[in-house]
């Protein structure tokens, strides 16, 4: 009776250790990593894109049409299993620069800033009517051969 009662509280024990392996969210990193030093040490009016370029280095994004505009981001992540990674904290750097390269703002957001989006909502928008399942099985009854369908009918190809 004691060897079953240990059996069963070790099995449990076991249990309960593997499926702790299985809930611990990993914990990731993309992008650029801040360092606020060197942020805080880009000035407005002082400093330029090639100061800026040695400081803090080459930006995440740029602007697409001038270089008007420098993006610095970098995301903390965290998943649990195999779900798809959520954005924990988000930062920004934003760099603005004027016409002859002098660093005009410097702006810093954060998660706020993160749009939510489903690029596959498995369904195509149109314009018009929805048509039903029954529409569209038996919507074109009746209208084969008719005049001004471009069916085979009198006078058709």
């Amino acid at each position: 009776m004691k060897s079953a009662r240990l059996l069963s509280v070790a099995l449990c024990g076991t249990i309960l250790l593997g499926t702790s392996a299985c809930v611990k969210p990993l914990r990731g990193y993309q992008g650029y990593v801040v360092d606020a030093d060197l942020v805080n040490s880009v000035q407005p009016g002082v400093d330029n894109r090639e100061s800026v370029l040695a400081t803090l280095g080459k930006p995440t994004l740029t602007s697409q049409f001038n270089q008007g505009e420098w993006y610095y981001v970098g995301r903390a992540t965290r998943n649990f299993a195999f779900n798809d990674p959520k954005a924990k904290e988000q930062t920004t750097l934003r760099i603005r620069f004027d016409d002859k390269g002098t660093v005009t703002e410097v702006t810093r957001t954060g998660a706020e800033q993160i749009a939510s989006i489903n690029p596959s909502d498995k369904k195509t928008p149109t314009l018009g009517r929805e048509r039903g399942f029954f529409e569209d099985l038996f919507g074109n009854i009746g209208t084969v051969g008719a005049p001004g369908t471009g069916g085979g009918g009198p006078g058709g190809p």
